[in-house]
């Protein structure tokens, strides 16, 4: 599938702009992984195009690593010499550092070539390291601050209390909470509504255990009494579930129970919602990444990708906050 020029009829301006910069901003992959920790705005997309160098490298790791080693600070040296936004270094820098910018220079100062780098080692050390028992990230990320053959020789994070004290930093940061539900709770969303892609829309289908048969009849006059399946709400309610978070039944109420994101802090799991007011929500769809959501769409229809734009009337996105646990 292939991003489309937005489409903006009927949307007010503020949203207009959100829907475009969110889908002008993916790629075209809906199942791409997205950031969901904070990052200074001059350096997110630097952060999100680095971790595309290997798998092991997520974008939140990325960031969560940067922020303990410099807390995005560029200019920083630390008392033993390591520099810059990475914290390489010099000999580390000579042998791993890349001109990610194409300036025809490798400057350790600069992040464009300093985040990079530190996405390639991070794949680097993870090659190293990857026949060591235990935690595959954790060994990567105590690679990064011990070396790898700390690691190796150990069989494991080594048994130092920086290097300890580090991997317990940055594992903790990775999951930290941006808003009201947590980074791991909202990637469970995502992935729980990606399990159910091609399940069949039913009116009214769909619960906190999975698909079901719905009820009769949807405003066209559709009945999904006889369809095993999820309408809009109903995957809401069942991705949600699986993340621990129990949301009322209607787009409606969902929506009231959720908080509105500002546009520079929508993640993957939030909820976007279609309709002429807050009173008359009649859609809702879960957020993926670089204007793409999953959605339950309508009746003949099934449960697939789409983009925030496929519908004319797009009213916000919310985030569902944990508190709200009384389904109806």
């Amino acid at each position: 599938m292939r991003a489309t020029t937005p489409v903006t009829v009927g949307l007010g301006a503020t949203a207009a702009v959100l829907v475009a910069a969110l889908i002008q901003s993916g790629a075209s992959n809906p199942a791409a992984t997205a950031l969901s920790l904070t990052v200074p705005t001059q350096y997110r997309s630097l952060v999100e195009q680095a971790s595309q160098a290997c798998p092991e490298v997520s974008p939140d790791l990325l960031a969560a690593l940067l922020q303990q080693e410099s807390g995005f600070n560029p200019g920083l040296t630390s008392p033993v010499g390591a520099q810059g936004i990475a914290q390489f270094m010099p000999a580390t820098w000579e042998s791993n550092g890349i001109d990610a910018n194409g300036d025809g220079k490798r400057d350790v100062w600069d992040p464009e070539d300093a985040i990079p780098s530190s996405a390639q080692y991070l794949c680097k050390l993870a090659g190293e390291v990857k026949d060591v028992p235990g935690n595959k990230q954790n060994n990567m990320i105590a690679a990064y601050n011990a070396g790898s053959g700390a690691v190796q020789k150990y069989g494991g994070v080594p048994p130092y209390a920086e290097t300890q004290n580090y991997v317990r930093a940055i594992s903790a940061n990775i999951g930290k909470s941006s808003g009201s539900t947590t980074a791991q709770q909202r990637e469970t969303v995502v992935e729980a509504a990606r399990s159910m892609l091609g399940k069949p829309y039913s009116w009214g289908g769909g619960n906190s255990k999975g698909p079901s048969t719905g009820s009769c009849c949807s405003p066209n006059g559709s009945s999904g009494s006889s369809i095993i399946g999820f309408d809009c709400s109903g995957l809401v309610v069942y991705a949600y579930a699986k993340a621990g978070i129990r949301l009322p039944r209607t787009a409606a109420d969902q929506y009231t129970a959720s908080e509105p994101v500002k546009p520079g802090d929508v993640r993957p799991g939030d909820l976007v919602f279609y309709g002429p007011s807050s009173y008359m929500i009649h859609h809702v769809a879960i957020y993926i990444s670089g204007g793409w959501v999953i959605e339950a769409p309508r009746p003949g229809l099934a449960v697939r990708y789409a983009l925030m734009d496929s519908l004319p009337d797009f009213y916000d996105v919310a985030r569902p906050a944990p508190t709200h646990s009384k389904e109806i």
